[in-house]
């Protein structure tokens, strides 16, 4: 059986829940600097922001880290919340 690389759908830890994670480390890093925080605390936080996408790409490749990397997918304008025309007709108030 050979080994593939792990996508988004399969991978150990969801890649939203590690975009979120890394963007909480970077906004930490950026408040602890602007807060006069020791500069190991700073440096700690700084080195955490930069082995979360090393780790992801080590675990999963490229192609996890530009799914990582890349703004969130955001749904297509005007198409409500997935109802069909029938069903739009009758929440037409």
């Amino acid at each position: 059986m050979p080994a593939t690389a792990p996508t988004p759908q399969t991978a150990l830890v969801p890649v939203a829940r590690t975009r979120v994670k890394l963007l909480v480390f970077i906004a930490l890093t950026g408040l602890a600097w602007f807060a006069g925080l020791p500069g190991p605390t700073v440096a700690a936080l700084a080195l955490t922001s930069l082995a979360i996408p090393l780790a992801v790409a080590v675990a999963g490749g490229g192609g996890l880290l530009r799914d990582l990397l890349r703004a969130p997918a955001r749904p297509a304008a005007g198409r409500g919340l997935g109802h069909t025309p029938e069903q739009g007709e009758r929440f037409v108030t």
